[in-house]
């Protein structure tokens, strides 16, 4: 199955250069200097309407002796600033040695010409649906959700995808006075460093992609199955944890038979949740969508979760959720990766998915589906291979236990770019931002002086 959409934007569409005035920044709390540039809302009308982006400078502790610029998406899709200002200031604190660290709030989020979605985006518990039933009566709320999202976007109607934030950043790199880009992405900012290292790869300083979400991949069933295979693998992790650790709630059993009977009894009958209030139970489709393996702090919960619920006690599977992303990254993330909105067709998926991750691989399906069911079609910026003549070299990483961005991706893409490098690591997702000590200094040493690590280069747990 590939990935489709009703329009796509071709990789070769010309557009005309626009001339950027550069910045002008000023305090603005925080340690943080903030600036603001106009850009056009849609690149292949540059002459048409125009929308505002939103920037904010980490200034480079010895400004006499700063490298320049560096421009850092954090992932999302999201607002950049405010994370920067809660928590991402001191996981970037170390490039501040070197650079002055430039984050901006993408067009739509933040106070990037913000979109203000006036019917709330849809989330369901149960988010691997159970039923048709059940989808798409999700799928037709998104539906409407996506409608009036659309009519508020105004001029970004359509226009938030990374075919339009890769010229919204080169746009930046001729702002800033860099006659070069340095960039940092992390998670989908990986997919927006992928659209500027095709179009402009010759404005390139240099790449440091972490978490790569591949843009590359046009089949969705090979997109997922890298993220069913590592989900499954953390199962058996799991599994094998506890069969070593006295302290794991199912320590002397099988853990993986464990999960497959209360998932079984969970399908049966819902299993009674005492802590949720009288009648309250909990559906396999809840266990299954809320039940964590990735994160080795997660472990001991979960297992006592199922110990507990195969004693006829769910409660645990009723912890509250994180938030969902903003309303408007559902927008942007369905533009840059179109997704079935048939019910049968996501089935399809989930059966191929089952052969080799029959476990809980298998609901790697379902997350894509939560986000774009429904939504009006759009012009997507779809997933493609793509040339990247004169890119300088590129530094990738991952982590081998993180199924949300799994390490084929960054092996697929890394293949794919001239001289580019791999750097695996034994970790999760966000390495750099997580504080991964050998992936940070390969980052620091790559970024400061163009320098890759040698062939054959990992990093081991972030522990040693």
């Amino acid at each position: 199955m590939n990935i489709v959409a009703s329009f796509v934007i071709g990789a070769v569409t010309a557009v005309a250069p626009v001339t950027t005035t550069p910045l002008s920044w000023q305090d603005c709390g925080d340690g943080l200097r903030c600036g603001r540039m106009e850009v056009p809302a849609d690149w292949a009308r540059p002459t048409g309407e125009r929308i505002s982006l939103d920037l904010a400078l980490l200034p480079a502790r010895d400004q006499a002796a700063k490298k320049g610029a560096l421009v850092v998406n954090l992932g999302g899709p999201g607002p950049q600033i405010a994370m920067l200002r809660q928590g991402g200031k001191d996981a970037l604190a170390d490039l501040t040695r070197w650079f002055d660290v430039v984050i901006f709030d993408p067009r739509g989020f933040g106070k990037s010409s913000g979109v203000s979605c006036p019917t709330p985006a849809s989330f369901e518990a149960e988010w691997v649906f159970p039923s048709k039933s059940a989808y798409n009566a999700y799928a037709a709320k998104n539906h409407r959700f996506g409608q009036a999202c659309r009519k508020a976007a105004g001029p970004l109607a359509g226009n938030l995808n990374s075919w339009q934030m890769a010229r919204d950043l080169d746009a930046i790199r001729t702002a800033l006075g860099q006659n070069k880009l340095n960039y940092y992405g992390n998670s989908h900012g990986t997919v927006i460093g992928q659209a500027y290292a095709e179009f402009f790869p010759g404005n390139v300083g240099r790449m440091f992609l972490d978490s790569v979400v591949d843009h590359t991949n046009r089949s969705i069933g090979d997109w997922l199955k890298p993220r069913a295979n590592t989900l499954e693998r953390s199962l058996h992790r799991f599994a094998e944890w506890c069969a070593k650790t006295s302290t794991c709630s199912l320590y002397g059993q099988n853990a993986v038979a464990v999960w497959d009977e209360v998932i079984s009894k969970a399908r049966r009958q819902p299993i009674p949740a005492p802590a949720g209030g009288t009648g309250s139970k909990v559906s396999a489709a809840l266990i299954v969508a809320r039940a964590s393996f990735t994160q080795e702090r997660s472990w001991p919960r979960l297992a006592t979760a199922l110990a507990q619920a195969r004693a006829g006690d769910a409660s645990l599977f009723l912890q509250t959720p994180g938030a969902p992303d903003p309303d408007l990254s559902r927008i942007m993330l369905c533009a840059d990766f179109p997704y079935p909105s048939s019910y049968r067709d996501l089935k399809a998926l989930e059966k191929d998915l089952r052969r080799a991750s029959p476990h809980v691989g298998w609901r790697a399906v379902w997350p894509m589906a939560n986000h774009c069911a429904g939504l009006p079609s759009v012009k997507a910026f779809a997933p493609h291979p793509f040339r990247a003549p004169g890119l300088p070299p590129v530094l990738i990483t991952s982590g081998e236990y993180d199924d949300n961005t799994p390490p084929q991706d960054s092996r697929r893409l890394t293949a794919l770019l001239p001289g580019a490098r791999y750097l695996p690591a034994v970790g999760g997702h966000a390495l750099y931002l997580g504080g991964h000590p050998c992936v940070r200094k390969h980052a620091h040493r790559y970024l400061t002086t163009g320098t890759i690590p040698p062939a054959g280069a990992a990093c081991g747990p972030a522990a040693s």
